[in-house]
């Protein structure tokens, strides 16, 4: 067999399987225990969008001062965002926290 050819196959069966991969890009969206309502609504409004297109997203949410004694508020946000997002998304690693912020990584159906 003619090496040219053979390498000119092994290039072309390389480029077909870039093809068909399908890439799945991370998605940040951040939050603060005390986000208003139109704004939260706005970002799971986003959220949504990058779950229906095959997008992970990660909702970090940011302590500052002392909002750290606040962590029931946090927890409820995250059963909010977990609770908006089921039609779409599942946890894939569940609210943890990480020095200030707590980060949820929810991953599209």
């Amino acid at each position: 067999m003619d090496s040219g050819k053979f390498k000119y196959e092994l290039q072309k069966k390389a480029s077909q399987a870039r093809k068909k991969q399908k890439i799945i890009n991370l998605k940040e969206i951040k939050l603060r225990p005390v986000t208003d309502v139109h704004d939260y609504d706005f970002k799971i409004k986003n959220a949504l969008k990058f779950l229906s297109s095959g997008d992970k997203v990660k909702f970090t949410i940011k302590f500052k001062g002392r909002e750290m004694e606040y962590m029931k508020a946090a927890h409820d946000l995250v059963r909010r965002i977990i609770e908006d997002t089921k039609e779409l998304g599942k946890v894939e690693q569940s609210a943890k926290m990480e020095g200030r912020q707590m980060t949820l990584i929810i991953q599209a159906l």
